[in-house]
């Protein structure tokens, strides 16, 4: 699997609980974040009012993309 490096910023308050929370589970602090984000998006795609703004976004993208290529 291709993989993306990314930076993200935190404060040092959560940082520090981050690290706290990956040596608890005793796994690396990127395991930590993927797992997070994972999680993260799962609940997104639940999430009804999520995906009404989601397909909104689209047909505007759409909107804009079909005036540029006329």
């Amino acid at each position: 699997m291709a993989t993306k490096v990314m930076t993200v910023r935190l404060s040092e308050d959560l940082a520090a609980e981050l690290a706290v929370v990956a040596r608890g589970d005793e796994v690396p602090v990127s395991e930590t974040v993927r797992e997070a984000i994972e999680k993260h998006i799962a609940a997104r795609w639940e999430d009804e009012d999520f995906k009404k703004r989601l397909k909104r976004r689209l047909e505007e993208d759409r909107e804009v993309l079909e005036r540029l290529v006329e």
